[in-house]
């Protein structure tokens, strides 16, 4: 068929048939993205068995609960994020603290902490090496914001992260923390190590078909808000990691690998509370000021609440 003949069909039968109210924009969404479908079909002469076994893998990594790992395997979620960039400049915001994907492993409910948390929860210490990490949330014009939330989660030495992984305890490796009087924040943690897609699952499957690997660096994720501005999604990741740039995410962006200095000298481990060396990040945040010029930086997904 020609893609003519194609969209015609189409639309006989997405908009042709209704016979009740409609919403235009999903009608208009699901028009558009059938057309795309069976123009791909006919072009790449895709067969009734490849047709099936697509379906088949697509309700399969539903199933399976791997939906969020394609999306940012396939690009989806960086491309997401592309498109929000060029929206905040066009809408005259720059400078901010570069945004990067959200992943699927969020959990709502940690415990919140004033100024200051740790987040691990002491079963790793004697495996991993200590993280200090520290900064100050800031306004576009360069003011401190107190008060701000910053949410923040990563896995263990493992590649894992709490909830999903029902061996660590609740909450492990995430925390809330409200800025101070300063707009500062600080945490202790274990610096977290990369991870891979589960080896067999339907997302690295796809990814040998591609002959690409499934692994992601070391990073820390953080949700930063405050009243009036717009929400940041963003991680940080840990310098001299592997895949520090190859992450299968594509996640990995300039202005969000912090230097780490590691810290050994007796007063500062006192100061600490510590008796081994420890790394160290500093790292401060920028938000934009709310903005009707922008879309909406809140992004309404399913998420675990625990």
């Amino acid at each position: 068929m020609t893609h003519t003949e194609i969209e015609a069909l189409v639309k006989g039968f997405i908009v042709d048939t209704a016979t009740g109210p409609v919403n235009a924009r999903v009608q208009q969404v699901v028009l558009r993205l059938t057309t795309d479908l069976f123009k791909a079909i006919e072009d790449l002469d895709l067969q009734p068995s490849e047709i099936w076994k697509g379906l088949e893998y697509i309700a399969e990594a539903g199933m399976t609960h791997e939906i969020g790992l394609l999306a940012p395997g396939l690009g989806l979620e960086r491309f997401v994020d592309i498109r929000s960039d060029e929206a905040e400049a066009k809408a005259g915001l720059t400078g901010g603290t570069p945004r990067t994907i959200e992943g699927p492993l969020y959990v709502a409910g940690a415990p919140v902490s004033a100024g200051y948390a740790r987040l691990d929860d002491g079963t790793e210490s004697d495996k991993a090496e200590v993280l200090f990490m520290q900064g100050t949330v800031f306004d576009a014009k360069g003011q401190p914001l107190r008060g701000a939330t910053v949410e923040v989660w990563h896995a263990n030495l493992m590649g894992n992260y709490s909830f999903f992984d029902a061996s660590q305890s609740a909450f492990n490796l995430r925390r809330t923390i409200t800025t101070d009087d300063q707009g500062r924040y600080q945490l202790r943690s274990i610096l977290p190590k990369g991870y891979g897609c589960p080896p067999n699952g339907t997302t690295q499957r796809l990814l040998d078909q591609l002959g690409r690997h499934g692994q992601r660096p070391a990073h820390v994720h953080f949700f930063i808000s405050a009243d009036g501005h717009r929400k940041l999604t963003t991680q940080i990741n840990i310098d001299g990691d592997e895949y520090l740039w190859d992450d299968f995410a594509f996640a990995s962006r300039e202005g969000l690998v912090p230097a780490i200095t590691r810290i050994s000298a007796p007063d500062e481990l006192a100061k600490k509370g510590v008796d081994q060396a420890f790394a160290s990040i500093d790292f401060d945040f920028t938000l934009y000021a709310d903005t009707p010029d922008a879309p909406a930086a809140e992004v309404e997904r399913t998420r675990v609440s625990a």
